[in-house]
């Protein structure tokens, strides 16, 4: 055997190995800080002994002494010798020495400058001096003659004992450490391989073609099938008609014998058919095992995303003299390859903005009763084929009013435009290329360029971004986005001849809605779905297809991304399946609009996937026209009505005026809040158990605090008595609900207030 080529693929194996070790060297040793450390200290001692001895034999004599350093100020901060916190930041930088010699492996032979550096800081920590490295020249044994050795420690010879367990006995005392330290290892690395990603790509794209091609043998044996049958029909009627012609003995006996021979063949037939069928269901049920094992080998475990945060979170809390604790669940769900570096760098802006924005200073956070150590809880769970990641702070929270005032101050927004924002629209500036709360730029915030950035790569990826606050509390940012882009599921729709793919993901339901299921709210046709307005739009001409609505009651696809829901009305379903997605190739459809990829039928067709927040950005921008009625002031809105189903239609469009809505269930209950909070406007149902909306009114009018709270009257009764009734209750305006529209609406308020 080749001892060079060995010695080189040993090499090999070693730096990616140590890689990884020192990533879990980092966690333990941030678990240091933690009061219940002692097996983490165990877990990095272990890796670290392992380390050396692997170094050692292989003549990374650097990575072998910095590593035996570490071992000496690991045991120093065991025995109360050296102060945890110095300790950790010792340590945490020596990992970073180790990967950097892992880069220059001639500098890990020899040592480097920084390395010697950086071992010397470490023996004076711990107050165990190491001798300085010799260089190791080519041709050199990395176990040399022992009469070689006291030349060595020559310059150390006043100190030659504290030296002595991490030179001389390096031959021989971490040859049977290693190996039993590696005993428990061996199998799973021997049991696992890195594979290039292109590779897994290739052949998920080959998986997936297969099972295409697959799905098309399916379709032939169906037609194969078929033409057998119509052999067999016509073969029965001609032996039908054969049988009524006059034939001597000897045409009997052919008749006779070709009837046979007819009835074999079609026995054989249809054998072929089954035989051909049940062949195809176990190649189809192959090839889709196949298909999900290449798409699971692309998963890896989200523990290779995380496991840098927690010093990264670290370091920066250091940086502003705060304590954070950074908590991770659930490291084991999968994610693509293909989309680690785009989470990741997702992830850190998301991290920046909790340590940055969120958690407060020590004495502040005391001040308001909280600990002084701030916690941030990244955690992840797979849904089906979708991925939620959640980074949570107990922070100072997000304050809707000031993003408000500070998108006015920047100029992003209007007054009035600021001011119709709803809460969830205003938590939602953050994500405004150029939004930033700080008004000074600073090395990790300032320039508004990170959260946008987060919503833009995961939106890229088919998936959404949701954020939710309490003030003084929490923030909460979520992200939803597909385990794999190689592999989907989609609901396949036609519209007209063609056919088109939504992510099964972002499918809330499908629908035919009725017309008396339909409203308008501001200007924008919408449907009730499970108690909600949603909007409803033709698919077709928003993608710039011809078409619209052509049945009494279209099919629809009701589609959510995050909080948003919107009813699309396509021509029929298709079918629900697992598709290889390829990116849109060329020219002709790459980078346009609402289009995410394609994908191949058994049929030859092509279905183009259509890309869900693309379309719903384009919707909200139907069902949110910008009127001049946006521009008047924000009023607090009391809704009185008993059935729910009225109530969310009616403050959907009080709130898309701009306006804050609170809901009452019925007169006794609108009064009840009437008594506790301040309106600028009352809308009231007539017919309500307990107090109806006439004794209501009069009731407000009569009331010296409230009668100048002007009252509107909205009531499905629309006779002139009924009118007059309200009127005269004191009611300042009477809309009827089925004529109710935005510029009635809008125009009465404008009028009261």
């Amino acid at each position: 055997m080749d001892t060079e080529a060995l010695k080189k693929s040993l090499l090999v194996k070693f730096v990616e190995v140590t890689q990884d070790r020192l990533q879990a060297i980092q966690l333990g040793i941030l678990d240091l800080e933690k009061p219940e450390s002692n097996a983490a200290a165990e877990g990095v001692a272990r890796e670290l002994h392992t380390m050396k001895g692997e170094a050692r034999m292989l003549g990374l004599a650097a990575i072998g002494q910095l590593a035996h350093c570490c071992e000496d100020l690991l045991k120093g901060e065991r025995e109360r010798k050296v102060e945890t916190r110095a300790a950790t930041d010792l340590l945490l930088h020596a990992c970073d020495s180790i990967s950097d010699l892992l880069d220059d492996l001639e500098a890990a032979k020899e040592g480097s400058e920084q390395s010697n550096e950086m071992a010397g800081k470490l023996s004076l920590a711990s107050g165990i001096a190491m001798p300085p490295l010799k260089p190791v020249r080519s041709g050199s044994k990395k176990l040399p003659p022992p009469g070689k050795k006291p030349e060595a420690p020559a310059p150390s010879a006043p100190s030659p004992r504290p030296t002595a367990p991490g030179a001389p006995p390096a031959p021989s005392s971490p040859l049977p450490l290693k190996t039993e330290e590696r005993t428990d290892r061996a199998t799973p690395i021997d049991r696992s391989i890195r594979v290039n990603v292109e590779i897994l790509d290739a052949l998920g794209l080959l998986a997936g073609d297969l099972l295409v091609e697959s799905a098309r043998s399916g379709l032939r044996g169906e037609e194969i099938q078929g033409l057998f049958e119509r052999f067999s029909r016509l073969g029965d009627n001609l032996l039908r008609i054969s049988e009524q012609q006059q034939l001597d003995e000897k045409e009997r006996e052919r008749l006779a014998q070709m009837e046979s021979d007819l009835h074999l063949l079609r026995d054989d037939a249809f054998r072929f058919v089954r035989s051909h069928a049940d062949g195809f269901n176990t190649l189809h049920g192959n090839l889709t095992q196949m298909a999900d094992h290449v798409a699971e080998a692309r998963l890896i475990p989200l523990a290779s995303v995380f496991e840098a945060f927690p010093r990264a979170a670290r370091d920066l809390a250091h940086a502003q003299n705060k304590h954070i604790e950074l908590v991770v669940d659930n490291t084991n769900a999968g994610v693509d390859r293909s989309l680690v570096a785009d989470l990741r760098d997702a992830l850190v802006h998301l991290l920046r903005n909790s340590v940055d924005h969120g958690i407060e200073g020590p004495d502040t956070r005391s001040t308001l009763g909280k600990p002084e150590t701030g916690r941030i809880h990244l955690r992840a769970r797979a849904d089906g084929d979708m991925l939620h990641v959640e980074v949570e702070d107990d922070g100072r929270g997000i304050d809707p009013d000031r993003l408000r005032q500070v998108a006015v101050n920047k100029r992003l927004l209007s007054e009035a435009q600021a001011a119709s924002l709803s809460e969830r629209e205003a938590m939602e500036l953050i994500f405004k290329a150029g939004f930033s709360t700080r008004e000074e730029v600073s090395e990790l915030s300032g320039r508004g360029v990170g959260m946008d950035v987060v919503k833009r790569k995961v939106e890229a990826l088919g998936g959404s971004v949701a954020v939710t606050s309490r003030i003084g509390r929490s923030t909460t940012v979520s992200l939803r986005l597909p385990q794999s882009l190689a592999l989907m599921r989609v609901l396949l729709i036609r519209m007209g001849d063609d056919v088109y793919g939504m992510p099964a993901a972002d499918v809330e339901a499908v629908a035919r809605f009725r017309p008396e299921d339909r409203l308008e709210i501001m200007g924008t046709v919408a449907v009730m779905h499970r108690g909600r307005p949603v909007t409803m739009v033709a698919l077709g001409p928003l993608l710039g297809l011809n078409g619209g609505p052509r049945f009494e009651r279209p099919p629809c696809v009701v589609v959510r991304y995050g909080e948003d829901l919107a009813a699309l009305v396509v021509d029929g379903f298709v079918d629900e399946r697992e598709v290889a997605v390829k990116p849109m190739g060329g020219d002709f459809l790459k980078g346009a609009p609402f289009v995410a990829g394609s994908a191949a039928l058994e049929d030859g067709r092509i279905a183009v996937l259509l890309h869900v927040p693309d379309i719903m950005t384009e919707v909200r921008k139907m069902a949110r026209p910008v009127t001049d009625t946006q521009a008047t002031r924000r009023l607090k809105v009391l809704l009185v009505d008993d059935s729910p189903i009225a109530r969310a239609t009616e403050s959907a469009l009080v709130r898309a005026l701009g306006h804050t809505v609170e809901e009452a269930q019925d007169g006794e209950d609108g009064w009840t809040k009437l008594q506790g909070s301040v309106f600028d406007l009352i809308l009231t149902d007539v017919q309500m158990p307990r107090l109806d909306g006439f004794s209501l009114t009069r009731r407000i009018k009569q009331s010296a605090e409230l009668a100048k709270v002007p009252v509107v009257i909205l009531s499905s009764l629309a006779s002139p008595e009924d009118k007059r009734r309200g009127l005269d209750a004191g009611a300042d305006a009477y809309l009827i609900k089925g004529e109710l529209g935005v510029e009635s609406l809008a125009l009465t308020i404008d009028r009261l207030t």
